[in-house]
């Protein structure tokens, strides 16, 4: 899975792929990775053109998505 650096103070960069409907996230601090299941298309295209990934983040993906810390 390609992984997208984008500019944000908590997100180093964010990938996604669509066969699995997995979605991941790798944090700045502590360079965390975690990666969230089941996550709709339409879900990261609204978090990739968020003007905030991190807000966007924390109120549609955080606690609504299965995760998992894998990094």
């Amino acid at each position: 899975m390609e992984m997208i650096p984008v500019t944000s103070s908590n997100i180093a960069a964010i990938g996604y792929d669509e066969q699995s409907a997995t979605l991941t996230i790798q944090f700045i601090k502590e360079n965390a990775v975690y990666e969230y299941y089941d996550v709709p298309q339409y879900e990261y295209d609204a978090l990739m053109s968020a003007g905030s990934h991190g807000s966007y983040a924390n109120k549609n993906i955080y606690k609504v998505y299965r995760q998992q810390r894998i990094a």
